[in-house]
């Protein structure tokens, strides 16, 4: 318990006086759970394989934590493969795929059948209607797990007040979050599900490495984004006033952003002579990144580079990254798949992206962690090169912060479970 403390201590947001999660036994354990239901929503979208990895992440953690509890899994999407894999690696949670509005039995019955409705990680309170309705027609309790808050309006104000929890996944947003003067009872830090993750597809994954010439620990995973994601463009509709906007903001960064990853590239290929793939956490990311990484990049530094020329799923992307020697990425989800797996990864934040940047530093990872407006790519080279000469000290500090990210999920099962009496 005392190194556990001190390792929160070291974090740096402590000294800003956030307190980060409920001490391991403050609930007791006993008791069984057998027979009871849990309905979750999640899979707000697919086309991102952090989205995807939400849902896989936190099923998980409640199957290891939650022994006896029924799942129902209430998905927003399910497309791509989705609904598939999770009849694979969850076959006994059961699916709701009905819309809300659609005043559907298997959603009436979710909500008779279970005693606890939990919303899982997201950019928001994505599901804020479901949540409501579902206060509004059982008063049965639920909870927010791992979600990042911006601004709250006064409808969302009076619905976490009823919530038995919420765990924000990065302590920007929890301190914001506890200067509503919120009455909801337990407000604490909770990464983000999708450090629960444990889907892989080691077939494909060593069959794609083959093919691109990739060896175990001999190259790194690189990862771009565009200052606002156009999921407009992603869905074939046309953008909103304020998605033009956002859009015209995104192509003035994107000559420099890229140049600055482009850096990192090469300065990478000119010190070890190893390897980079160049690959997506998002759809659109399959041809932005050859536009803008690949294909600019002189041809001596080029022959090092692989660009995938595909989208993928969560579970094949989290066997290749899992080979890679490290990752430096701007989406976070494939940096916490990496490092769920041990690998080493550094996060360029842009200024654009929302607060869970933060999270980086909340489990002890500050060290890799750079705001892409604010750091040469030269710090960034260095501190990649530091990962790869010093790397079993590397891996040592994944392993740190992943038994504190674990630590957390243990503890706030148990408050999951406290609620579910």
């Amino acid at each position: 318990m005392n190194s556990r403390r001190q390792f929160i201590q070291n974090v740096s947001i402590a000294s800003a006086g956030a307190v980060l999660l409920p001490v391991t036994g403050m609930f007791a354990a006993s008791g069984s759970l057998k027979g009871k239901k849990i309905l979750v929503r999640s899979g707000w979208q697919t086309v991102n394989i952090g989205d995807i990895g939400h849902t896989f992440g936190l099923l998980a953690i409640m199957e290891e934590h939650l022994p006896g509890v029924e799942i129902i899994l209430w998905i927003k999407s399910y497309d791509r493969g989705v609904a598939e894999l999770l009849e694979q690696y969850f076959p006994k949670v059961q699916l709701i795929k009905s819309k809300l509005e659609d005043n559907a039995a298997d959603v009436k019955k979710a909500f008779d059948d279970c005693s606890f409705f939990i919303h899982s990680s997201g950019p928001f309170v994505t599901a804020q209607k479901e949540l409501q309705s579902w206060w509004d027609i059982t008063k049965k309790p639920f909870g927010i797990y791992g979600v990042s808050l911006d601004e709250v309006g006064s409808d969302l104000a009076s619905l976490i007040e009823k919530a038995s929890f919420f765990y924000c996944r990065d302590t920007e947003s929890l301190k914001y979050l506890r200067t509503l003067n919120n009455k909801c009872p337990v407000q604490g830090f909770a990464p983000d599900s999708t450090f629960g993750i444990k889907i892989y597809n080691d077939k494909k994954a060593a069959d794609y490495l083959q093919a691109a010439g990739l060896k175990k620990s001999g190259f790194i995973c690189v990862i771009p984004r565009l200052r606002y994601t156009p999921y407009w463009q992603m869905v074939n509709r046309a953008p909103s006033e304020s998605e033009k906007e956002r859009y015209a903001i995104s192509m003035a960064f994107q000559g420099r952003d890229g140049e600055k990853m482009r850096s990192v590239i090469t300065s990478w290929v000119k010190a070890t002579g190893l390897k980079v793939l160049i690959c997506p956490e998002v759809t659109y990311q399959v041809a932005f990144s050859k536009e803008n990484l690949y294909d600019p990049l002189p041809d001596d530094i080029k022959k090092n580079v692989v660009w995938r020329d595909s989208f993928w799923l969560p579970d094949e992307a989290t066997s290749v990254y899992k080979n890679a020697r490290a990752m430096v990425c701007c989406e976070p989800h494939s940096l916490i798949m990496a490092v769920a797996n041990g690998i080493p990864s550094i996060h360029v934040k842009q200024s654009t992206d929302t607060r869970k940047g933060q999270m980086w530093r909340d489990i002890g990872l500050g060290d890799w962690y750079f705001l892409m407006d604010e750091t040469p790519a030269s710090q960034i080279s260095m501190e990649l090169l530091n990962i790869h000469n010093n790397y079993s000290d590397a891996q040592k500090k994944v392993k740190k912060a992943m038994d504190y990210v674990r630590a957390v999920q243990k503890d706030t099962m148990l408050v999951v479970k406290k609620n579910m009496k």
